[in-house]
């Protein structure tokens, strides 16, 4: 009898050893105060030699900071990557995640009109058809408001339909007016600074190490009522911000983001041609589709800005790469072409055996 029990015991004790190891193979990470890196990339399978091609590669263009994170570390970073850039147009991703928060509160809802939200703009207003769309279309870009925006470039204004030649939800077209008339809505539903509702629900719980509010700024003028909302971040911060998405929204056993959020927003609602589709203020890969240059799996998403800004999302490698330039300098700028070729880089560095989640 008691060698049989000695014979449980020792089982018992090897199984809770090989739980433990099965655990922490599992083991989620996340940065602390200060991001942890990875000393050898070949020990999650990434071939540290063309890490470096990647980066010569990356000289030879205007790369400003690259940060690339595998199981939560950064596995390989150059340049700049604590300096404040301009995210220019990752910003609407940016409010993306504070919708979702604003949503699961019941403080904000998709199905709401802008007539039922009060919603108009300087002359010439907005028709009552306009009125229609709701926040679930303007989310996805597909409002169907044609009337001029604040922060657009030229080739974006140039490119605006005309007024009322799409109903609201039937057309899909990348368009300030939606961005910015989203700011204005979220400011008036929760009572709350876009920037500061950004410190207070995801910077701070999240331990950026950068972020402060006088580094988001609105713009006026005259072509809109509803501002812009640019900000400045670091490559660093914004991959602790890709990290959370790539976490579906949690981060350290607390969910900042919902899930249901993360997976709806990176959801391909609209097909964005060469860039893939678009889901909740994200550009999403679809068909194959997403940078030039390079074939990611679909379902891989980005947040992207004027000048070869990036934060791409590959679930199925558990990947963010970030991406900056700096765009301060008027001229300086990284093609889609360029960076879909600084991606292949990287990825050509990737075994097919890698370390996944």
């Amino acid at each position: 009898m008691r060698k049989h029990l000695r014979l449980v015991r020792g089982v018992a004790v090897l199984f809770l050893c090989f739980a433990g190891v099965l655990s922490s193979a599992a083991e989620v990470r996340f940065p602390g105060a200060a991001w942890e890196r990875v000393s050898e990339p070949e020990a999650l399978g990434w071939d540290a030699s063309k890490l470096r091609a990647a980066r010569d590669y990356s000289k030879t263009i205007p790369t400003a900071a690259v940060m690339i994170v595998v199981d939560g570390r950064v596995l390989y970073e150059w340049g700049d990557t604590a300096g404040r850039y301009n995210v220019h147009s990752i910003r609407k991703s940016l409010l993306s995640a504070l919708y979702g928060i604003a949503a699961s509160e019941g403080t904000i809802r998709l199905s709401d009109s802008l007539s039922v939200l009060g919603i108009d703009d300087n002359a010439p207003s907005l028709t009552d058809l306009e009125k229609t769309a709701t926040v679930g279309d303007l989310l996805k870009a597909r409002s169907g408001i044609y009337h001029p925006a604040l922060y657009e470039a030229a080739t974006m204004a140039a490119a605006r339909p005309p007024r009322s030649s799409h109903p609201p939800g039937t057309f899909w077209y990348y368009n300030n007016w939606d961005f910015n008339a989203l700011g204005t809505i979220f400011e008036k539903k929760t009572g709350t600074g876009i920037f500061s509702a950004f410190k207070t629900r995801i910077a701070d719980p999240l331990e950026m190490q950068d972020f402060h509010l006088g580094d988001g700024k609105y713009v006026s003028g005259g072509d809109s009522i509803h501002r812009a909302y640019p900000v400045r971040m670091t490559a660093r911060d914004m991959a602790r911000f890709g990290l959370l998405f790539l976490r579906e929204g949690n981060w350290r056993g607390r969910q900042i983001i919902p899930r249901d959020w993360v997976m709806a927003s990176t959801t391909s609602y609209s097909d964005a041609r060469a860039n893939g589709g678009y889901g909740y203020m994200w550009w999403v890969a679809a068909r194959g589709k997403h940078l030039p240059g390079v074939r990611l799996p679909d379902g891989a998403y980005s947040a992207r800005g004027f000048g070869g800004h990036y934060i791409l999302v590959v679930p199925q490698f558990d990947l963010v790469i970030v991406h900056r330039v700096n765009t301060d300098k008027r001229g300086i700028v990284v093609s889609p072409k360029q960076f879909g070729e600084l991606v292949q880089r990287i990825l050509e560095a990737r075994n097919a055996r890698a370390t996944v989640g």
